[in-house]
């Protein structure tokens, strides 16, 4: 059999022998027209179904996205390459890694280049999606938005409202996609608790409270962990938990904030505490780095009922495991992180645990491609990202002044 456009490698699993398993790499080839098997001494790249290869064999006229990646630290390695490794609409073509090059020790084909002024010399790249420290953010997306690339940018989108003002401008001006990279709302955790809320299965929402809890009583040696721009918890999680707000139940009417610095040491923020009125919605947004023994999760209160949920969405661990998206166990949640729901549905009392969706940050790079191909809407907006960013200002300024704050000006 040949085939146009692609040298794919296969790397059989032997253990696996009984479900065809297989380990595959893909890799740009225009002038290719077969299929060569390779074999590597305990070489495994990621497993894949053999019926995953055969659509991909009659998908060959699939538009493909040519991306490249710019750091490839957790958020790298975990959260992007993954995906944009095993989606058949995208291409991984290269990595900025400054000293390294870990990047091709699991994704052997791509070429790792050392600036951003490197990367770009690649007109056929199409999409740049920027992982590095959030406060070099900004200064990376409008390069590549200057070079007439589309950026996805890990959240939060930028440090100030400014400058996430002036990417959307740049964003229009130059006719690209910018979105940030908001992948918890894929979670399995927001996917479950967006599904009962959407289904009314509490009645009307009337108290939401999430909170993203850790034990590090001892500082790393990490950016996040001093006292420049973007730095501390409330960039960190508290982007993902705001977020989760906002699209859940919309525009705040007033937020209250406690920030607070509780380890030893610390020269960024590391406790969070924060309140935001929706009106008839009350959300309560906390996280700390002093929290032993966690509690719940989720906890959700409505006229029929309550949704409690513990344990968190399992892909990150999926990942750090060497596991990738094409695994059927990926983003499964264990029974044991169940939500429960107690509530009242067609008059009868129910008090049971729900299954958790399953999660996938994939979901984030398909409707990203449906964008980007066929020009449908964008799902992640960069405004969101822009309100994220302008509610974590918000949220300082409150902390620091000890005062409720009227929000205005959200996009």
């Amino acid at each position: 059999m040949f085939i146009r456009g692609l040298l794919i490698y296969l790397f059989f699993d032997r253990r696996d022998a009984e479900t065809r398993g297989a380990f595959l790499c893909v890799s740009a080839s225009l002038r290719s027209k077969c299929i060569c098997i390779l074999k590597f001494s305990n070489y495994q790249i990621f497993k894949l179904p053999l019926k995953y290869i055969n659509s991909l064999a009659c998908n060959m006229t699939l538009k493909r996205i040519r991306t490249a990646l710019v750091g490839y630290g957790l958020g790298g390695k975990c959260f992007h390459a993954p995906f944009i490794a095993s989606l058949p609409e995208y291409e991984l073509v290269a990595v900025l890694e400054r000293n390294k090059n870990e990047s091709q020790e699991r994704y052997p084909w791509v070429k790792v280049v050392r600036s951003m002024e490197e990367l770009l010399e690649d007109k056929s790249i199409e999409l740049v999606v920027i992982t590095t420290p959030n406060f070099s953010h900004f200064p990376l997306a409008k390069q590549a938005l200057l070079a007439g690339r589309n950026v996805v940018v890990d959240k939060p989108m930028t440090v100030t409202s400014a400058e996430a003002q002036e990417l959307i401008d740049l964003a229009k001006s130059t006719g690209k996609i910018l979105s940030p990279y908001q992948n918890r709302r894929y979670a399995s955790d927001s996917r479950t608790v967006k599904k009962v809320i959407d289904e009314k299965l509490l009645g009307e929402v009337w108290e939401f409270e999430a909170q993203f809890n850790r034990f590090r009583p001892e500082l790393k040696n990490s950016w996040k962990e001093t006292p420049v721009g973007g730095s501390g918890i409330l960039y960190d999680l508290g982007a993902h938990l705001i977020d989760q707000a906002l699209t859940l139940f919309g525009t705040p009417i007033s937020i209250y904030a406690d920030i607070r610095r509780q380890r030893p040491g610390t020269e960024a923020d590391d406790y969070f505490d924060i309140d935001l009125d929706f009106g008839n919605v009350k959300a309560s947004l906390k996280a700390g780095m002093m929290v032993r023994e966690q509690g719940p999760r989720i906890m959700i209160q409505g006229t029929k009922g309550s949704f409690i949920k513990y344990g968190d969405d399992p892909q990150d661990m999926d990942a750090r495991a060497g596991k990738m998206p094409t695994d059927p166990t990926w983003g499964l949640e264990p029974e044991d992180y169940y939500g429960l729901l107690h509530t009242e549905l067609n008059g009868e009392i129910i008090k049971k645990r729900i299954p958790s969706e399953k999660g996938d940050f994939g979901i984030y790079y398909q409707n990203l491609y449906n964008s980007l191909v066929n020009g449908a809407p964008l799902t992640e907006k960069p405004e969101h990202g822009y309100n994220v960013v302008r509610l974590i200002e918000l949220a300082m300024e409150s902390s620091v002044t000890g005062s409720k704050l009227k929000v205005e000006g959200l996009k």
